[in-house]
């Protein structure tokens, strides 16, 4: 489901031929991404691109991740959010809740 590769010690997280983020699929998120912030400072960006949709369990799972990397004191991005995901994402919020940005190399520019 995931794509992993690091760049400078970020972990870039991509969704391998996943066009919904679901309740099918949050849990395994929840658990494959557990793996990279598993230990403290980890910074993690979250690649969207190719997801077009999400649902409240997708959603719940986004926020699980970012509760647990604050817990962890650890960073957590996402970026290349489509065009209809992002306006869910700003109806409920979320894009104040949320670090995003529209492309991979705009995440790893903002990482101190």
């Amino acid at each position: 489901m995931l794509k992993h590769e690091s760049n400078n010690g970020i972990e870039i997280l991509s969704f391998d031929n996943v066009s919904k983020l679901n309740i099918l699929l949050a849990q395994s998120l929840k658990e494959d991404v557990s793996q990279y912030i598993s230990k403290a400072n980890t910074k993690l960006v979250l690649n969207l691109a190719g997801v077009e949709y999400i649902d409240s369990s997708g959603f719940g799972a986004l926020l699980s991740i970012l509760r647990s990397t604050k817990n962890n004191d650890s960073q957590f991005k996402i970026c290349n959010i489509a065009p209809e995901v992002m306006e869910l994402v700003k109806l409920l919020q979320l894009h104040n809740v949320f670090d995003i940005y529209g492309t991979v190399d705009e995440c790893l520019n903002t990482f101190e």
